[in-house]
């Protein structure tokens, strides 16, 4: 009995935590400070270094599962694993979080012309990968470079919609091996969507629940299916002092689960 009103104790101290945490943005800093985004895309730049040279040749293409014994088994028996990369110092910038996840499945009896169509075709996103994604449409495309916007939804104890636009770029070793490039260059959090009272929030009123985020795809095709990595960087605001046992799980956990939803949505169309 104790346990569990312990359990729920430290349940509701955790949600009025994050209610603080999203109740107060004037406390924070509405926009990431520039030495946190000079870190972010230093980071950054280091990983597309890596995952060029990665995409040179077919032997390294895909990155290791280094964490997960047997992984070529567990994929092929549907596992989807999730590995955390963010660096054990330097996740923390100045005012400000750098996330860094990969995911990777096995999509069998699958193509990598067929994943390519899928991930070209903005249209069907929100048939594809809802509710994350509530809307997509491509701007302008030139060749294999474009730029696309969507609309998404976050749902953990809270609901973020927020207007994203980014810069895509696809690109191939050769007809097995494929990848593609995408980087935020716009993030607007909605007050009440779907209303008439619906808006953008400014850099003041925003809460910063995500400030960045790069994706980056990786297909491979062989073994009769379809290797999908999947790798993402995103910046968002720092934890309040004092709320880190209640928050960060919290905050944590939101990069993770929409990397398995995307991963377990992206697999799933490709068996339609």
């Amino acid at each position: 009995m104790w346990e569990r009103l312990l359990s729920e104790s430290r349940t509701f101290s955790a949600i009025g935590s994050l209610c603080i945490f999203v109740a107060a943005p004037g406390c924070f800093a509405a926009e990431p400070p520039p030495s946190a985004v000079s870190a972010f895309d230093s980071y950054v730049g280091t990983i597309e270094s890596r995952l060029d040279r990665q995409h040179r040749s077919r032997d390294t293409f895909l990155a290791l599962v280094a964490s997960a014994p047997e992984s070529d088994v567990r994929l092929h028996h549907g596992a989807r694993i999730v590995e955390r990369l963010s660096p054990a110092t330097g996740a923390d910038l100045p005012g400000a979080l750098l996330h860094h996840w990969r995911g990777t499945a096995f999509a069998p009896g699958a193509k990598a012309v067929g994943f390519e169509r899928l991930m070209r075709n903005f249209d069907a996103y929100p048939q594809h990968f809802y509710p994350q994604v509530l809307r997509a449409s491509v701007l302008t495309q030139q060749a294999d470079r474009l730029q696309a916007v969507m609309r998404v939804r976050q749902q953990h104890v809270i609901t973020v919609v927020m207007d994203t636009t980014y810069d895509i770029t696809f690109g191939r070793l050769d007809a097995q091996h494929g990848y593609s490039v995408s980087r935020s260059t716009r993030i607007s959090e909605i007050d009440s969507p779907g209303t008439g009272a619906e808006r953008s929030l400014n850099s003041k009123e925003a809460l910063g629940f995500l400030w960045r985020l790069n994706t980056y795809w990786s297909y491979e095709e062989r073994d009769g299916g379809l290797y999908l990595q999947i790798e993402s960087i995103s910046l968002t605001r720092s934890i309040p002092r004092g709320l880190g046992w209640a928050v960060r799980p919290y905050v944590e956990s939101v990069p993770r689960e929409s990397l398995e939803f995307t991963l377990r949505s992206a697999c799933n169309a490709l068996q339609q």
